[in-house]
Parts: C-alpha cells; structure tokens; sequence
C-alpha cells in the first residue's frame, strides 16, 4: 500500500485543520498515511513515503521558518525523493496574505527533488488555501488536493 506523509507548522490551528482535512482523505483514499507536526518530524523518514504534502501559514510572504528548515535539511536526499509525489498548502491572516507565494515556495523545493507536482484546474490551483480558519471552501480544495494526490501516487507509485 502507498504511504504518504502530511507535514505541516501551525501556531493557531488553522494550518492543522487543513492537514488534518488532506490526511483524512488521503486515507479514505487507500493511502497508509502519517499525519506530523514539522517540529516533530525528523527529516531521515522522508524517503519512506511515496507521497509528501507539506503545509504552512504564511509569513512574509512565504512558509513559516520550521518549515524552510526542514526543506533545507531535506537537501541530503536531493536525487532520493525523485518521481515520488508532493504536494503544498497555506493559511494567511487576509486575501492578499501571500498563501500562493508560499505555497509556490514549497513546490519550487517538492520540484527540485524531482518530486510529481499535478495542478488543479478545478479549484485552488497550486494547493489549498484559506483565509483565517479553514472554510468550508477550503476545506473542500483541501479533499479535492488530497484525492488528486491519492490517485497520481496509486498511478506513479501503487
């Protein structure tokens, strides 16, 4: 069975919603899948997963510091996560809070890894968003990203 990995930073909760959202799904969706807390995630277990989607609230503009972090110390596996499938989602505090700059952030490096990114043309198009708490908008984009997912990995990966 495919295994996926959903990490994600969040000081108010609204990130982990959305994670907890795409976690769900991607197990509804047959997925063995590990739901953690970046700061409670050590980067060697990356190689384990078939799948990753990472998530943060946004600050400045791009992903929370522990986030960038542990993509940074993600490099000693550059090459390693190749054709592997990723994934990305973002809280901001308001519309224009810079969600799509981090969630591009966060793909620009699942793509340097040579990871499969698949866009959504039907709602958030780069990954999930939301805007303060998650939704119920949100918090379908965050099932339709997870099921997207689940799918390209069972193609790529199953």
């Amino acid at each position: 069975m495919p295994k996926a990995l959903v990490v994600y930073y969040s000081r108010t909760g609204h990130t982990e919603a959305m994670a907890g959202k795409i976690a769900a799904v991607l197990r509804e969706e047959g997925l063995e899948t590990d739901l953690k807390r970046v700061e409670e995630t050590p980067v060697d277990i990356l190689p384990d997963y078939d799948a990753v989607v990472l998530g943060s609230p946004v600050y400045y503009g791009t992903m929370a510091w522990p986030l960038k972090k542990f993509l940074d110390e993600s490099v000693r596996f550059h090459r390693k996560l190749a054709g592997r499938v990723g994934g990305a989602f973002a809280s901001s505090m308001n519309v224009g809070g810079g969600n799509e700059t981090a969630v591009m952030d966060i793909l620009k490096a699942l793509l340097i890894h040579g990871m499969v990114v698949q866009g959504e043309p039907g709602t958030d198009h780069f990954g999930p968003v939301a805007i303060n708490a998650p939704d119920e908008r949100a918090l379908e984009a965050c099932a339709a990203h997870a099921r997207v997912i689940a799918r390209l990995t069972g193609k790529l990966r199953g």
